[in-house]
C-alpha cells in the first residue's frame, strides 16, 4: 500500500517541482496605476508582424497590478491597460516596477524598478528635447553658412557647431554606457535609423548614402527584431527610403531588387522567417505599385530550392510566374452556367471576337466586388468603342447567389460553383478578388492591373 501511495505521489512531485523551476526563470512587471482601479490590464509581446497576450490580470481598488513573463517573452512589450493607451516597455532578466497615473499620461509615468527600463524612459524623455535643440542649431548653421550677412561671423559659426557636435555626443555618451549585451544598447539605434528615413530623404541628402548602408546592414535574422515591434517599419521604412530617395525609376527598382536579395540571403535557412518576410514584403510592394520588384522577388523565391513556401505565398507569388505581361493566359471553357449578352456565343473565351479582352474574378460574396462592379458596368459602356469585351468569372457557390450577382450584367459573365477550386481560378493563380487581366484577342497577357482605376486609365490610352 505504501509503494502505491508513493508511486501515486510521483506525478504529483514531477508537477511541482515543474512549477517550481518555471517560478523561478519568471519576471514580473507591477506597479499602481492610479487612475485605473478594478479594470482589466493586459500585457503583450511581440512575435513578428503579430502580437499576442502574454499575461493579463485585474488592477485592484487602488489601480495595482502584477504580471508575469518569461524568457520566451524577451524584448519589448506592450502594458494595455483598459480603454488607455499602450506603454513601451523592455522585458528581460530584471524585476519592473512603475507608477503613475494611467498609460495616457505616460508623462505621469515613473520607474522604480528595472534598469533597462529606467534607462529607456531617461532616453523616451531625452531624446525628443535633443532633436528639437539640434533641428534649431542646424538651422542656425545653414544660415550662418549661406547668408551673406552671417557668412563672417566665424565665431558665431564655430559655436554652432560645436553646439550641434556636444549633442551627438551627448547622445552617444548616452549609448556608450548601456551594456553591449543590453537589448536596449540594439532597440534603440535600430529604433532610431528606422525613425529617420522621412527627414534623411527630405532635407538631410548628404545623409543618404549612410542611411541606405544602415538599412542594408539590418539583420532579418536577429530574433530581436522579431520580438521588438519594429518589423514592419524595418521594410515598410527601407522600401519608402528607397524609393524617395534613389531617383530614377530603374534606379529605384534596381536598389529595390538589391535589398530583396540581401533579405532573402540572412534568412535561407530559417522558412518561418523567410515565408514572414516574403508574403509581407511581396503584398507592399504590390500596395506601393511598384510591381517590377514585386515580380522580381517572386520570380526569386519561386525559383530559390533551399526554402519551402507557405501554399498562400506560393500561389501568389506563381501568379507573377505564370501570369506575368507578355505569356499567354489560358483559355476559359464556357460551361453550363454561362450568361451571353445578346447576340453572342462562343465555347471559350479565346473565341470572343474581340480586339481586347478584359477577365475578371468576381464574387457576390466579395464586398469590393459588389462595390466595384457597377463602375465596371459603366466603364464597359465606353470601352466597347475600342473593341473590349469583359468576361466575368464569378467563384460563387450556388446559381443563386450567382443569378443575383450576374443576372443584370452586359457581358459575358460564367462560373463553374467551384468557388477558389473554379478551374480558371486556378490556371490564372487567384489568390483575391476582385483581379483583372487585359487580354489582346490571342489571350496575350497585356495588363494585370492593381485595380479597376489602373485598368480604366490604360485601356483609355488605347486607339480604336
Amino acid at each position: 500500500m505504501n509503494s502505491i501511495n508513493v508511486l501515486n505521489l510521483k506525478p504529483l512531485f514531477a508537477l511541482a517541482l515543474l512549477f517550481i523551476f518555471s517560478k523561478s526563470f519568471a519576471q514580473e512587471i507591477s506597479g499602481q496605476l492610479t487612475a485605473v482601479p478594478n479594470q482589466s490590464i493586459l500585457l503583450k509581446g511581440f512575435n513578428g508582424l503579430d502580437t499576442y497576450v502574454i499575461d493579463s490580470t485585474q488592477t485592484d481598488a487602488d489601480g495595482r497590478f502584477v504580471l508575469e513573463f518569461a524568457p520566451k517573452d524577451y524584448g519589448m512589450g506592450l502594458l494595455i491597460p483598459e480603454n488607455n493607451k499602450s506603454f513601451l516597455a523592455v522585458l528581460g532578466k530584471e524585476m519592473v516596477k512603475l507608477n503613475g497615473e494611467n498609460t495616457s499620461l505616460p508623462e505621469s509615468i515613473q520607474i522604480s524598478k528595472g534598469a533597462q527600463n529606467k534607462a529607456f524612459m531617461q532616453y523616451a524623455r531625452q531624446q525628443p528635447k535633443r532633436e528639437q535643440a539640434l533641428s534649431a542649431w542646424e538651422y542656425l548653421q545653414k544660415i550662418y553658412t549661406e547668408e551673406a550677412i552671417f557668412k563672417k561671423e566665424k565665431a558665431a559659426l564655430s559655436a554652432i557647431e560645436k553646439e550641434i557636435q556636444h549633442i551627438y555626443s551627448s547622445e552617444q555618451e548616452f549609448l556608450d554606457k548601456l551594456p553591449s549585451d543590453s537589448y536596449l544598447s540594439w532597440y534603440i539605434p535600430v529604433r532610431k535609423l528606422l525613425s529617420s528615413v522621412a527627414q534623411v530623404a527630405q532635407y538631410r541628402p548628404e545623409e543618404i548614402p549612410a542611411t541606405r548602408q544602415a538599412l542594408q546592414n539590418l539583420d532579418y535574422a536577429d530574433e530581436r527584431l522579431y520580438t521588438s515591434g519594429l518589423l514592419k517599419e524595418a521594410i515598410e521604412n527601407h522600401v519608402w527610403f528607397i524609393e524617395n530617395s534613389s531617383g530614377a525609376l530603374d534606379q529605384v527598382f534596381a536598389d529595390l531588387n538589391e535589398s530583396i536579395d540581401l533579405m532573402l540571403a540572412q534568412l535561407i535557412h530559417d522558412e518561418a522567417k523567410y515565408n514572414t518576410l516574403t508574403e509581407y514584403l511581396f503584398n507592399l510592394l504590390e500596395k506601393r505599385s511598384l510591381f517590377t520588384s514585386a515580380e522580381y522577388l517572386a520570380l526569386k523565391v519561386l525559383n530559390e530550392q533551399s526554402c519551402s513556401l507557405n501554399d498562400d505565398v506560393a500561389k501568389q507569388l506563381e501568379s507573377y510566374r505564370q501570369m506575368k505581361k507578355g505569356n499567354t493566359a489560358p483559355d476559359i471553357r464556357f460551361g453550363q452556367y454561362t450568361y451571353f449578352p445578346e447576340g453572342m456565343k462562343a465555347a471559350s473565351l479565346k473565341e470572343i471576337d474581340a480586339t481586347y479582352k478584359v477577365v475578371v474574378f468576381a464574387a457576390g460574396w466579395c464586398g469590393h466586388c459588389r462595390e466595384q462592379t457597377p463602375q465596371l458596368v459603366e466603364h464597359y459602356t465606353a470601352w466597347k468603342d475600342k473593341a473590349v469585351e469583359v468576361v466575368l468569372v464569378s467563384l460563387d457557390e450556388n446559381t443563386t447567389d450567382f443569378v443575383n450577382f450576374t443576372g443584370a450584367l452586359p457581358f459575358v459573365s460564367t462560373t463553374t460553383l467551384k468557388k477558389w477550386d473554379t478551374k480558371a481560378a486556378q490556371d490564372y493563380h487567384i489568390y483575391a478578388t476582385p483581379s483583372y487581366f487585359l487580354l489582346d484577342k490571342d489571350l496575350k497577357i497585356i495588363l494585370k492591373p492593381k485595380n479597376l482605376a489602373h485598368l480604366n486609365a490604360y485601356i483609355q490610352q488605347l486607339k480604336n
